[in-house]
């Protein structure tokens, strides 16, 4: 009798090790598949777009499309694994992807708002807050980290047309590089003839160097600058015409924050 209970208490001791060593090995991988689960951007999955152009170059942002977006979901969750919807919510356009939780057995939802493009304005909306609301999901979200982005005008085919100027040239990711912390460390943009125009290795990018322009502003303050630009739809030359500027390496940090002041002031170029 007293073995038999000791042959059962064995067996309940090694049932416990067991079902502790699956559940930890399921936290492990849960855990693991929690830290990557979103694959970083491949370069072919990434676009450029010029954002400021004046006489002496160009700056580049680094943007997705939502077939990109769509691409990722199908490969991480399936294709019946997400679904989206769209909702109005006081003039704006939201969007939740809604991804299925099969432990929980519900769908667990992220949102976003979209802003209107200026060409089909309500597709252009729809679009943008699906590719936001994706950023919430982790889709991209490297992007976030790209470098100040500049192209001298040597590099570049950039036309004068009125009292604007015109990049002719088109530009592509070439290759690109991440960290441990998901964060690009490696960048080569080229033009349409596959010239490079612009490089980042990971060499650079451990340099403690200051974080500047060619143009002497922080590569910080040229991406606030460039996004109340596209915010507002004013041109770089405006503002530089306005105080009298040949370029922004002339902008002191009292033009700077007069300037940034007086665009926050503006309305969206969609309300102008």
């Amino acid at each position: 009798m007293t073995k038999r209970m000791e042959r059962k208490d064995k067996a309940a001791e090694r049932s416990g090790k067991e079902q502790a060593m699956k559940k930890h090995i399921k936290t492990e991988r849960k855990n693991h598949m929690g830290d990557d689960m979103i694959r970083l951007l491949r370069a072919d999955e990434i676009e450029c777009r010029v954002s400021t152009i004046n006489g002496n170059g160009l700056s580049l942002l680094l943007f997705k499309d939502a077939r990109v977006d769509q691409k990722i979901l199908d490969e991480t969750f399936s294709p019946f694994g997400w679904k989206r919807s769209h909702q109005s919510i006081d003039g704006n356009l939201y969007c939740t992807v809604e991804v299925w939780d099969s432990e929980k057995k519900q769908w667990i939802a992220k949102q976003d708002v979209g802003v209107m493009s200026h060409s089909e304005k309500e597709k252009g909306q729809a679009s943008d807050s699906f590719k936001r609301a994706c950023f919430n999901w982790g889709i991209g979200r490297e992007l976030y980290t790209a470098p100040f982005i500049w192209v001298p005008a040597e590099k570049a085919d950039i036309q004068k047309n009125g009292d604007r100027y015109v990049a002719k040239d088109r530009f592509r990711v070439q290759s690109i590089g991440y960290n441990g912390r998901r964060e690009i460390a490696a960048l080569a943009v080229v033009n349409q003839r596959g010239v490079k125009v612009y490089g980042l290795d990971q060499e650079t990018e451990n340099k403690a160097a200051p974080d500047k322009t060619p143009e002497g502003l922080t590569a910080g303050q040229m991406r606030i600058l460039e996004k109340e630009l596209e915010r507002t739809g004013i041109a770089m030359e405006a503002v530089l015409d306005r105080y009298q500027l040949k370029g922004t390496g002339q902008m002191t940090p009292e033009i700077y924050k007069k300037a940034l002041g007086s665009l926050k002031r503006t309305k969206p170029k969609e309300a102008a």
